[in-house]
């Protein structure tokens, strides 16, 4: 399953993210990132997709349902 983009003129654009929750940052920061550098695009009981505050690079963290 692939990154949800939106397509507009040809030119594709990630959804914009959300700043994390108290929850959410915890989890970031158990992962070993900066949850001050990460923007959340999608949570699901599954996986929580991020987006890189700067780079716009996303990264997929997977939960163990």
């Amino acid at each position: 399953m692939g990154i949800s983009k939106r397509t507009w003129g040809g030119y594709q654009e990630m959804k914009n993210g959300k700043r994390p929750t108290r929850r959410q940052r915890i989890e970031i920061k158990n992962w070993g990132l900066n949850p001050e550098n990460w923007l959340v695009e999608r949570d699901t009981p599954a996986a929580m997709v991020l987006i890189h505050r700067y780079t716009r690079s996303s990264r997929t963290i997977r939960r163990g349902v």
